[in-house]
């Protein structure tokens, strides 16, 4: 195997490795929410309640949302309209996919991008939510904008080793890492 392709293919399995440590994390995160919002349902059968549990599960779920991106993309999770894609040669299907993951990309960063503004000023003014908990904002913002820019940081680096397997010539690897899945159609 070339160096290039070695190092491609090193770089996308520690992604995979990470994300997938992240999506255990963010699926305990989840199962921990749930496991509150069911006390408390419990808890309000005997007259009593926490209260802004669903404040609370909609911070989470944001929170596991932008956190989950990136496994979603190591997994080929995102939704791709393929149509022409698949009819087209090797090459085609490789510079397509690329060109699809380049958009992510692109559009991921923009959002990261445009997430610092909101986060830094609830930082500055320590804004706090205009609710019955008064959460400070700061706290579900920061862990939300880091998930969007591990997206896009795990968006790039997909990119470049994919890239790095098509210049090579490997399609068969790059449409492992970065290809769509027709109907139907499972990965190992």
């Amino acid at each position: 195997m070339p160096p290039e392709a070695s190092t491609a293919t090193a770089l996308l399995s520690a992604l995979r490795s990470v994300n997938r440590a992240v999506a255990i994390a963010v699926g305990l995160f989840l199962a921990g929410c749930a496991a509150f919002v069911l006390l408390d349902v419990v808890l309000r059968q005997v007259g009593a309640s926490f209260g802004g549990t669903d404040e609370i599960s909609g911070y989470v779920m944001a929170i596991a949302t932008s956190w989950g991106m990136g496994y979603a993309l190591m997994e080929l999770g995102h939704v791709r309209i393929d149509l022409i894609r698949s009819r087209g040669r090797t090459m085609t299907r490789s510079l397509f996919d690329l060109f699809a993951l380049a958009t992510l990309a692109g559009t991921v960063s923009l959002i990261a991008w445009q997430a610092w503004p909101v986060v830094a000023r609830s930082l500055a003014n320590s804004s706090r939510a205009n609710t019955q908990l008064e959460t400070p904002l700061a706290l579900v913002q920061v862990p939300w904008f880091a998930g969007w820019v591990w997206f896009a940081v795990v968006s790039w680096l997909t990119l470049v080793a994919a890239a790095m397997l098509v210049l090579r010539g490997d399609h068969a690897a790059a449409d492992r890492a970065i290809g769509a899945m027709g109907e139907g159609e499972a990965r190992e």
